[in-house]
């Protein structure tokens, strides 16, 4: 029997970290160790489903702790990282932007510098791998007729969120060129789907919906996303993690671009099925149209070819296949999202700070 790798995923309670948990655990061929500082978005119900798995252990953890990580990496003896945490939020970074300097660049060498030293202390295996996850923001802002990126586009972030992934896209390489580091990175287009935190717009248009609210909607909700189902990504990124070339980046994006008030009308009319509302009328109805965000890039699309072409990956769900799995899903746990509304985030408007 083949003995299985152990993969230290970092941010493993976020959304995307959760999802990549699950897969991981799935497939049985790996151990996982999930390390998480549980900041707010970080919620350990998301893995109610593998955390009585053998192959699956939490540790609450800061990877601005950079001892407290090489004591990890030892720990555990660890193969592979698959660095997921970070602030994630363009309005709270609009917000505060100190915080995701901290944790998205600081964090980030951090890890590398742990993650250089257990390299060094295993004698430099060639099959250790470094996985950065970042995102599409950090190529900026496209014009509606421009083509999508590529693993080739020239950073151009525009947020103090997609700044700090930038930064933390350099580090990462300068970690390889400079000191041999095994890494790859990925940069993905939105995710939504299941156990999705309710300040990003999908799960918040859900669940404003449900509760009666208005469905905020920036500007005139013409820009464009490149929306990919979550469970997509998590396979994408254990093909980058196992078979990814050393010293490469991927575009990892689902080729389903919408407008944000296309997605919000399509929201509302799969609530129009599944739940209709009790006083008669469309969701639609409560659409709003709220002040823009400051600094909103019009348009984010994902080249993928190069992931399709070398590591085989393709997305499973169109965005109508995703949404409707992603709406039946809150519809059906409301023991996960309650507790968030009424505690956490209920819901409001946040990065007006311009």
């Amino acid at each position: 029997m083949t003995a299985k790798s152990t993969v230290m995923v970092t941010g493993g309670a976020g959304f995307i970290g959760s999802a990549v948990c699950r897969h991981l655990i799935g497939t049985g061929n790996y151990r996982v160790i999930n390390v998480d500082k549980l900041t707010y978005s970080g919620n350990l119900a998301s893995l109610r489903d593998v955390e009585a798995s053998p192959d699956y252990r939490f540790v609450r953890g800061d990877i601005c702790d950079q001892a407290a990580m090489l004591d990890i990496l030892r720990a555990e003896h660890v193969e592979r990282i698959l660095h997921l945490a970070a602030e994630s939020h363009v309005d709270r970074s609009i917000d505060c932007p100190d915080i995701f300097v901290t944790t998205n660049v600081a964090g980030t060498v951090s890890l590398l510098n742990a993650a250089l030293a257990w390299w060094r202390e295993l004698g430099q295996p060639a099959d250790f791998r470094f996985h950065h996850v970042s995102t599409d923001e950090v190529f900026g802002d496209l014009d509606f007729d421009d083509s999508a990126f590529t693993e080739q586009t020239a950073y151009a972030p525009s947020s103090p969120y997609s700044a700090s992934k930038a930064a933390a896209d350099h580090f990462v390489r300068a970690w390889s060129t400079t000191y041999g580091l095994p890494v790859v990175l990925s940069n993905t287009s939105n995710n939504y789907g299941p156990y999705h935190f309710p300040e990003k717009l999908i799960p918040l248009v859900i669940l404003n919906a449900l509760e009666g609210k208005p469905l905020p909607v920036y500007g005139e909700g013409r820009n464009v996303r490149d929306w990919l189902y979550v469970d997509d990504h998590a396979r994408a990124l254990e093909l980058i993690l196992t078979r990814g070339k050393p010293g490469e980046s991927y575009n990892v994006g689902g080729r389903c671009e919408r407008s944000n008030i296309a997605v919000v009308q399509t929201i509302c009319d799969v609530l129009d099925a599944r739940r209709p509302r009790s006083g008669g009328g469309s969701y639609r109805d409560q659409i709003s149209f709220v002040a823009d965000r400051p600094g909103h890039d019009r348009r984010y699309a994902i080249d993928a070819s190069k992931i399709e072409a070398e590591l085989g990956w393709q997305p499973t769900e169109t965005f109508e296949t995703g949404i409707g799995k992603t709406v039946d899903w809150f519809l059906a746990n409301e023991w996960w999202w309650q507790p968030i509304r009424d505690g956490g985030y209920a819901g409001e408007r946040l990065g007006l700070a311009g």
